[in-house]
């Protein structure tokens, strides 16, 4: 690493970790590339740190004493509009599963190279910079944060933010996808009927409607409120990336 040389890289970056030796070292690393860099070593430090400054991104070790990573990732996603790449054990692939599933946009595993990890901090900087035009996690995953909810294009499911599968119909399922795909745009009834190319739904207003209603109830925190799923009067709906 001594004799790597690249341009300077900037934004802010938390690293959340109980070993002070891989906080140091990775703050001395990502500070030598132009990142303003804080450290945490458990889930109290961390809301110490957000309360002075929100990071562009937190590195958010799994296996922290107390809060683990991923109590605090659930927390971070509700509250903080940032990216969250977890630091997983070398051969935990339930845990990088699980971290996606409550919100990461990324992992890397231990032992890495910092030059691997600084190019996964600036992959999910774009992201984030982009207003969640690229879906979290979708690179690899197909995996795309939609409400309270991630929609899993792979496999056709929907899960909560505890990582339980949440019912859907295949209707539902091409809704969402057609939304995930078109992120802050507004898509009239037509056209979403045009997109979901799905012969069994009828042309009318109403019948796109009340899917739209259904799917509320399922990735909205207020059904009553939506957030992800907007209506726009007189156009149509907007998925809009929280």
């Amino acid at each position: 690493m001594a004799g790597e040389t690249g341009a300077s890289s900037s934004g802010r970056v938390l690293i959340v970790d109980d070993d002070r030796a891989v906080r140091d070292m990775l703050a001395e690393y990502l500070a030598s590339h132009g990142y303003e860099v804080a450290q945490a070593d458990s889930g109290a430090a961390m809301r110490a740190a957000l309360e002075r400054a929100v990071p562009d991104v937190v590195l958010l070790d799994v296996g922290l004493p107390g809060e683990d990573g991923f109590a605090l990732a659930r927390f971070l996603r509700e509250r903080y509009t940032l990216g969250i790449i977890m630091v997983t054990g070398a051969g935990a692939v339930v845990d990088r599963i699980v971290g996606l599933e409550v919100g990461a946009d990324d992992y890397i595993a231990k032992p890495f190279d910092p030059r691997e990890l600084r190019a996964r901090v600036r992959s999910v900087m774009r992201r984030v910079a982009g207003g969640g035009a690229t879906p979290p996690a979708a690179a690899g995953d197909g995996r795309i944060r939609i409400g309270r909810c991630l929609l899993d294009l792979k496999s056709h499911q929907l899960f909560d933010r505890d990582g339980a599968a949440v019912a859907l119909t295949s209707m539902e399922f091409e809704l969402l996808k057609v939304f995930a795909e078109h992120p802050n745009q507004v898509l009239s009834r037509d056209r979403l009927l045009t997109l979901t190319r799905n012969r069994e739904w009828e042309p009318f207003d109403r019948s796109i409607d009340i899917r739209i209603a259904r799917v509320r109830r399922k990735i909205e925190a207020d059904p009553d409120n939506p957030q992800a799923i907007k209506t726009v009067r007189g156009a149509g709906y907007m998925f809009v990336p929280g």
